[in-house]
């Protein structure tokens, strides 16, 4: 038989046994079409607003009847002086989340470790994610209430020791940090919760035979919980990465009000005050589609360097 003869063989014979494979779990494939459709629907076919992004939309004339500008609408982004100071918050705002509170919820999951009485574990783990559950309007009418500055027990408390009282939502010198702060109180206990599964697949044995050789708890914590945890952490960092120009939009949306402008306007309220505030739909659109390339090519990046050093990729 020819090469050529053998190489179309080949290829038959990996279509009938990907079509046997199909018809053998044909129930299984069905499962995915209701979720195949939602994606279609709710996630691919809004994509073609992005449309918007190159014209000078008007909501009468719709995506059809408005005329096209090509990159004028990213010409005036990058041109954009209030753009910029954007920018700038939502990077920095979410380097303070990473660095802070990223490594938080790896800490507290290898403290939690060691705890052996089940009862003491279990409670602790219920009071430090119950946050998680609660919504962000309620946490900063939460917050709002503990920190005003006319009856906020924080006030309080500070009048107690003869200082002034603190306008914590409408500083700039504070914002950032009462952003940083209320979300680490919502969210650590939860995304500890996911380094805690990731050592609980750990084996046993390997720390009883830690144990047998003499390796005390914290040995024990670096030489074998640590590194089990290792491909979770890359995988969680990666997209903690891929998200870094999202800067949690919901929580300051709760939160910010224009006298902080200047330090906690992020790109996902600035498209929101941009959209929907002065209806400047193209321009919005512009910054939002900026938004998401920026964030997939960051997960690019972080799949790519994680596959050099730590041979491990998220794909």
């Amino acid at each position: 038989m020819s090469k050529r003869n053998e190489g179309e063989g080949a290829l038959l014979g990996t279509g009938g046994r990907r079509w046997k494979l199909i018809r053998g779990n044909l129930d299984m494939y069905l499962l995915l079409i209701p979720g195949l459709i939602f994606l279609l629907l709710f996630k691919y076919t809004p994509m073609y607003g992005i449309i918007i992004a190159f014209q000078d939309f008007n909501i009468f004339g719709g995506i059809s009847g408005s005329e096209w500008v090509g990159t004028a609408q990213f010409e005036r982004l990058w041109h954009s002086d209030e753009f910029l100071q954007v920018l700038i918050n939502t990077l920095l705002i979410s380097l303070y989340k990473i660095t802070i509170l990223f490594p938080i919820p790896i800490v507290i999951a290898l403290m939690l470790n060691e705890v052996r009485r089940m009862f003491f574990k279990r409670t602790i783990q219920t009071i430090i994610y119950l946050p998680h559950f609660l919504s962000w309007v309620i946490i900063s009418g939460l917050f709002l209430n503990i920190l005003s500055p006319s009856g906020g027990i924080v006030n309080e408390i500070i009048r107690s020791f003869g200082g002034e009282p603190i306008s914590f939502f409408t500083d700039n010198g504070l914002f950032r940090s009462l952003v940083v702060f209320t979300a680490g109180w919502k969210e650590i206990g939860w995304n500890a919760i996911v380094f805690i599964a990731a050592i609980a697949g750990i084996e046993q044995e390997q720390y009883e035979a830690a144990a047998i050789d003499g390796a005390g708890r914290i040995r024990q914590m670096w030489s074998i919980s640590l590194p089990g945890m290792l491909p979770t952490i890359v995988l969680m960092f990666i997209l903690r990465i891929g998200s870094l120009l999202e800067a949690g939009t919901e929580q300051i949306l709760t939160m910010y009000n224009p006298l902080v402008y200047e330090s906690g306007d992020v790109i996902g309220t600035f498209v929101y005050r941009m959209g929907l505030g002065q209806q400047d739909y193209s321009f919005s659109t512009a910054v939002g589609l900026f938004n998401s390339a920026v964030g997939f090519l960051l997960i690019v990046i972080g799949n790519m360097l994680s596959r050099k050093f730590l041979n491990r990729s998220i794909w």
